[in-house]
């Protein structure tokens, strides 16, 4: 399983950022597919999910109404599309994969990682 972010940078605060995430070695289509992001000291938080379909996605309270997660099954693809950023979403972002729903931190595969910087 290879999980490859891309994407990330520094920001300003109000600003947006789109993510991507390429997968291979693995049956894309069957997998849920997800975001986590890490700050060094505040341990891992999880993001977001989307279904393998792409019909249901998931997200935590503190990016709802500002994050959007969605897949593209011909690319191998999941993008998560982050406006009105904030300083607090300053993180290193993990792209993750796991064939059962997961609404936490902890999914089967992980990636490397895209740092985040929302700053002025």
């Amino acid at each position: 399983v290879q999980l490859l972010e891309s994407g990330g940078g520094l920001v300003q605060p109000g600003g947006a950022l789109r993510l991507s995430c390429a997968a291979s070695g693995f049956t894309f289509s069957t997998y849920y597919m997800g975001w986590v992001r890490e700050v060094p000291g505040k341990g891992r938080e999880w993001v977001s999910t989307i279904s393998p379909g792409g019909g249901y996605d998931y997200y935590a309270n503190s990016v709802k109404g500002r994050f959007t997660i969605s897949r593209d099954g011909a690319k191998n693809t999941v993008y998560l599309q982050m406006n009105s950023l904030k300083s607090e979403d300053t993180a290193l972002y993990y792209c993750a994969a796991d064939k059962n729903l997961v609404l936490g931190r902890n999914f089967d595969y992980r990636g490397q990682g895209t740092q985040v910087t929302v700053s002025s």
